[in-house]
């Protein structure tokens, strides 16, 4: 079977009678995706990078600081791939000799591709490391903060997020009341890092509902909540303040389960005191959470009430830990299902991230097999993925973070591949001023990124659908050989292939390649996996059927909730935390003695949000959520996304009322603006938007002319601000903007 696998799932290759391509969905998929179909409308795509570009003024004189002003709007020269090679290589070598290796900064990250091998951040690495190595970023912009908090209060196996999730096939037999905060986009569990061949968490979540399951979802937008559940508005950033009047209510209701809590939590007293308010006089009870969160404070009452009599679960999106003190909503929600006491039964406690992609749930054995090795990296020295600007700005020597003190070099090099930045990091403006600092940059891409407009040497990168690959999930149960459907333009080469070009330049060939071609690559990556998992079929049979995986034939045994051991005997089976217990107060925490991030859960108010005193000049709390037409800013040129705009011009939705005073009207052009930047976007009436809440998804290409974003990316507009000191983590959900009218002789 011919097939394409992406992160938006797995696809069977047609081909009409003219012999052109296109993608259905693969019959084994209940829920496939029909974003993902639309991937062969970028193969010949006015945006693809047809061959090594360089920009001019650079191309010049590459050492010359007063060149560097022209990064993104520069014009490009068209160079072969011998002299690009010979380029790249000279740059590194008059880097290192300056800066050293630390002044090389791999800015790769890891949804260019689902393929294990084609995998463009491993091959840059591996490639970047067998140079001398270079300073590199850790964690990631989906759960940035969780990825740092979990591991202090439940354990060093708890620092990827996902793997706090009972089974779906758990919560459907046993959880009787699902609450989610943040609520469940649907359209995000489409996605899975490595791919997937069937999608099931959309189809599980409907069916917990239609069967039965009562669910409780509270969110600035009711398209949060599924067919079947009850909704609650809430201002955005302020779950936490909620959670914790439920905690409250529990306690002083004597509701609290005190056994758990004493057998398996450490802390509860000092978390105790908080919740009374006998420290800072503020109780934080059903009274105080209404009054911050705009929830009637009879649904706070009666949902804790509920909690502590019927078996539950409680959810969070990964966008509520993407905002300022994203950190405490996670940790008020573990406080929170300790409290009713559910926590390690059956489908029950807490869960972070169901419906944030695909696998999160999922009630199937794990392939956990190889991938291509990076190697090792000499540099020690690293930053928090989302304070890139800090270090390219080159004004700050160190760093605080998660109890250290980080040093920041001095960058010469940035090399980038397998992101964009300049979709995903806030404050664009300040990014592209922070990008004109470093002597050079380079970008692997395949298409004209606002990231590939600041570049100096830009590498174009064949698409997914031009390589042959394995995709595989390390937190699903498929393998799929994803085979070429069209061959790249002439001049763009893989990931592999051009790093491979310049390798040979200097002398590093066949220590890169290992001496394989690429078939011979995706063998061996499958060789691995078999010999992990001995019923997986010979490679011979997995390449002419072009999947396998664990039981997919028949119905997996859910796993166990992966607190269940623990709960049954913390003394036996200890978490691994500084107490063996969760911790909901953490001394460790506490010790690193941070302003903006206390030793227990705790209601922290954002310096922008509907509360603060800037909501008196910026009015409307912006939301940006993984978009529904797109995969981040992939896909951007293709039918659905292109689709989805109004006059080229992406959507902002605003509730009624609001349009009706501010005098805007479905279709307008509306000007939406901070002190960071401005943007416009097309205006989109939505009832079951709050009000004072604008919601714009991310993804649209970055387009400044005359200071105005026609690209309508929300992060134009979003503060570089970190979650915290602890984990330093993005806080794009944290930003107050105010939105009129686009000016007629502007948009004339």
């Amino acid at each position: 079977m011919h097939l394409f696998a992406s992160h938006l799932g797995t696809f069977e290759v047609e081909h009409d009678a003219a012999g052109q391509p296109s993608l259905r969905p693969f019959r084994l998929d209940p829920d496939p995706s029909p974003v993902g179909m639309a991937y062969l409308d970028l193969a010949r795509h006015p945006s693809r990078i047809l061959s090594p570009m360089v920009r001019r003024s650079w191309l010049e004189a590459p050492t010359d600081p007063a060149t560097r002003r022209g990064r993104g709007f520069d014009d490009y020269v068209a160079v072969g791939w011998d002299q690009a090679a010979r380029l790249v290589a000279d740059t590194l070598a008059r880097t290192r000799d300056r800066l050293g290796n630390e002044g090389v900064f791999g800015g790769s990250y890891g949804w260019a591709s689902a393929g294990r091998f084609h995998h463009a951040q491993s091959q840059l690495k591996r490639f970047l490391n067998l140079t001398g190595g270079f300073t590199s970023a850790v964690n990631t912009y989906s759960y940035g903060a969780a990825g740092v908090l979990l591991p202090h209060v439940l354990g060093a196996d708890y620092k990827d997020a996902c793997d706090t999730a009972p089974s779906w096939s758990d919560i459907a037999a046993s959880c009787r009341l699902l609450v989610g905060f943040g609520g469940f986009r649907l359209s995000n569990a489409q996605v899975e890092a490595g791919g997937t061949g069937s999608h099931r968490a959309a189809p599980a979540l409907r069916d917990y509902v239609s069967n039965g399951g009562r669910m409780v979802v509270f969110s600035p937008s009711a398209a949060d909540a599924p067919e079947g559940a009850e909704h609650h508005f809430l201002r955005p950033n302020t779950d936490t303040a909620v959670m914790l009047g439920l905690c409250h209510t529990l306690l002083v209701r004597g509701r609290a389960d005190h056994d758990f809590l004493a057998r398996c939590t450490m802390g509860f007293e000092l978390f105790a005191r908080y919740l009374l308010g006998e420290d800072d006089g503020a109780p934080k009870s059903a009274a105080w959470a209404s009054a911050i969160s705009g929830v009637p404070e009879a649904v706070i009452t009666g949902l804790a009430l509920e909690l502590a009599d019927t078996p539950s679960l409680i959810n969070l999106s990964w966008s509520l830990q993407r905002a300022r003190f994203g950190e405490q909503p996670y940790w008020a929600a573990i406080a929170l299902a300790s409290m009713a006491g559910y926590v390690g039964e059956r489908g029950c406690g807490f869960a972070f991230g169901l419906t944030a992609v695909n696998s999160v749930g999922q009630p199937v054995r794990r392939l956990k097999g190889p991938s291509f090795e990076q190697g090792r990296n000499p540099v020690g020295h690293y930053i928090p993925v989302a304070r890139i600007t800090e270090l390219l700005e080159g004004e700050h020597r160190t760093i605080a973070y998660n109890g250290r003190i980080l040093p920041l070099p001095k960058i010469g090099l940035v090399w980038w591949a397998g992101g964009n930045p300049f979709h995903h990091h806030q404050d664009l403006g300040r990014l592209a001023r922070a990008f004109r600092n470093p002597e050079t940059v380079i970008v692997t891409d395949s298409v004209w990124t606002a990231t590939a407009r600041h570049a100096d040497i830009v590498l174009p990168a064949a698409l997914p659908f031009e390589r042959n690959d394995i995709a595989a999930s390390s937190r699903d149960n498929w393998l799929v050989y994803s085979r070429q459907v069209l061959p790249p333009p002439d001049n763009v080469l893989t990931d592999h292939d051009g790093l491979r070009r310049i390798a040979r330049v200097m002398g590093l060939e066949e220590d890169f390649s290992e001496g394989r071609s690429e078939a011979e690559w995706v063998v061996h990556l499958y060789d691995g996996y078999r010999a992990r998992y001995p019923e997986l079929p010979s490679a011979e049979t997995f390449f002419v059927e072009g999947y396998a995986g664990l039981d997919i034939d028949a119905t997996a045994p859910a796993p166990a909730d992966h607190f269940r051991a623990f709960v049954t005997d913390p003394a036996a089976r200890p978490l691994r935390t500084r107490s063996g217990l969760i911790e909901l107060f953490s001394e460790t925490v506490a010790g690193f003695d941070y302003a903006d991030h206390p030793g227990h859960p705790s209601w922290m108010q954002p310096e922008e949000c509907l509360l603060s005193p800037l909501a008196t000049k910026h009015g409307f709390h912006l939301l940006s959520p993984q978009p529904s037409t797109r995969l981040h800013s992939q896909l951007h040129g293709a039918g659905p996304s292109q689709s989805a705009k109004r006059d080229g011009l992406e959507r902002v939705e605003i509730n009624p009322g609001d349009a009706r005073e501010l005098g805007l009207a479905e279709g307008d052009v509306a000007e939406i603006y901070n002190e960071r930047g401005r943007i416009w976007a097309s205006v989109a009436l939505a009832p079951h938007l709050m009000e004072r809440v604008l919601v714009l998804p991310t993804g649209g290409w970055f387009d400044p002319v005359d200071g105005i974003d026609r690209g309508g990316n929300p992060n134009t507009l979003t503060a570089i601000r970190p979650t915290s000191t602890l984990a330093q983590a993005t806080a794009p959900n944290s930003c107050l903007v105010s939105i009129r009218r686009a000016d007629p002789r502007e948009t004339a």
